[in-house]
């Protein structure tokens, strides 16, 4: 099993050089963001689907929420709950 990190402090995000990040929200385990282009990347605990990408899978590396872009729609707002994310598009 891959071993994801778990911070209960400040840490600088790793996200590709070119997004503009607009909003951030933590979960108790998991991060999102939103960028300028209203994209949407999670990281972190993905124990019961809050990352948005499908499956379970945790992650350290912020990944984009592919299912978002390929239905065309466009994150205006996000907020991560304990185990969960609410996106407003």
């Amino acid at each position: 099993a891959a071993f994801i990190s778990i911070q209960a402090f400040p840490a600088l995000l790793d996200l590709p050089e070119d997004l503009e990040v607009s909003m951030v929200s933590c979960g108790s385990r998991h991060t999102a963001v939103v960028t300028r282009g209203g994209e949407l990347y999670t990281w972190g605990w993905g124990k019961y689907g809050q990352l948005g990408h499908g499956n379970t899978v945790s992650s350290d590396q912020a990944r984009r929420v592919e299912h978002l872009v390929a239905e065309g729609l466009r994150v205006e707002e996000v907020v991560c709950g304990p185990w969960t994310t609410y996106v407003r598009v």
